[in-house]
């Protein structure tokens, strides 16, 4: 990958971690958390999945082959599509306040938010995520990236499930209605 294409992924991507570690210092207290178990795979998950898609100095094979042939325009749509899903995320993010955690919780005087990013899709956090993700691979251009993104979707996914039973327990008939209302991950589609 060029290196002023890839400086500017890894710095969108640094720019979303500072961004989540400042807002993580203004959250309301937690009334109940998933499970440990639950939590340490989808780190597990993640992990694995950000190694793959950050760390090029990994040899496994053909992972390190190409999907895409080398070329700056397939690494400047990935800039792209890195920017805009980083840019949702820290929307949402922003969005969603002092009700985040990093973990799927119940906050005190959790709201359900239905407005901004959230009237596209339930998680929007993720769906951004994935769609950086997805950019990153595009850019990078090899295998071993769109593993890295499959991994990332099943671990969201997974995750989101997890965070659909809270907040069904929590709003009941009303987080019904909004998962009737508003896919998951994918506008109209999932």
């Amino acid at each position: 990958m060029d290196s002023d294409v890839r400086d500017l992924i890894y710095g969108l991507w640094l720019v979303a971690g500072l961004v989540w570690v400042v807002a993580a210092l203004a959250v309301k207290r937690t009334e109940r958390r998933q499970t440990s178990g639950s939590r340490r795979t989808h780190i597990l998950l993640m992990l694995i999945a950000a190694l793959l898609l950050f760390d090029n100095r990994l040899n496994i094979g053909p992972l390190n082959r190409r999907f895409l042939p080398y070329g700056l325009f397939a690494q400047y749509v990935g800039l792209l599509l890195t920017a805009f899903g980083i840019g949702f995320s820290v929307w949402a993010r922003f969005y969603l306040g002092a009700n985040w955690s990093a973990s799927v919780t119940v906050k005190q005087s959790h709201q359900l938010v239905r407005t901004g990013p959230y009237r596209i899709v339930r998680h929007p956090i993720y769906t951004g995520f994935l769609l950086a993700a997805l950019g990153t691979a595009v850019a990078v251009g090899q295998y071993r990236c769109l593993l890295a993104t499959l991994i990332a979707a099943f671990a969201w996914a997974a995750k989101s499930r997890v965070e659909e039973q809270f907040m069904t327990g929590q709003f009941g008939g009303a987080y019904e209605a909004y998962k009737r209302d508003v896919k998951a991950l994918i506008p109209f589609v999932w």
